[in-house]
């Protein structure tokens, strides 16, 4: 069977294809969003740290970083490359903690404190001063705020996500 390496771990077909997907669920659920506009909550964390938990930091930081460009152009926004450095960390933090190893509660809080404090709130909030010309103290409070709320959801929803008996199924059929 034929495999891509680049001196990282083997992709076979089936994993290319695999990843293609989450980039496919990554640019859907990208999109949508649930709240209000200060308050949004999109599910494409669920997505990345899946892709983390199965491929590693190499693997699901490449995606991340793709689909946030494809992302960025199917939207016709203008790309800034800020948030595609945010995507890649994000990606590369839960690969760091989750792959290869027991998803537990300490290591789900300590990945989504590290992404919640260093990447949406400091470097987005950054980016945001860096695109709008707006003082960075003038974002920080709303975004901080929003980021204490919204951070204990996504660990429930990753650490019951990732511990599923579905994920365990899906990795069976992967990798055994």
């Amino acid at each position: 069977m034929k495999s891509l390496s680049l001196g990282f771990r083997k992709l076979r077909v089936v994993d290319i294809v695999v990843l293609g997907i989450f980039m496919s669920l990554l640019l859907i659920l990208g999109r949508f969003t649930v709240g209000v506009q200060a308050w949004r909550l999109s599910f494409g964390f669920v997505v990345t740290a899946i892709a983390s938990m199965l491929y590693g930091p190499l693997w699901s930081s490449t995606i991340a970083a793709l689909t946030d460009i494809i992302g960025t152009l199917m939207s016709g926004s203008v790309y800034f490359p800020g948030f595609t450095i945010s995507a890649i960390l994000g990606a590369a933090i839960y690969g760091y903690f989750f792959y290869g190893k027991p998803i537990s509660w300490k290591r789900v809080i300590i990945a989504q404190l590290i992404i919640a404090v260093i990447v949406n709130t400091v470097l987005n909030t950054y980016w945001l001063t860096i695109l709008y010309k707006t003082p960075f103290w003038t974002f920080l409070p709303a975004r901080a705020l929003k980021e204490l709320v919204m951070t204990p959801i996504q660990m429930a929803i990753l650490y019951y996500t990732l511990n599923s008996q579905t994920m365990g199924n899906i990795y069976n059929r992967l990798f055994k």
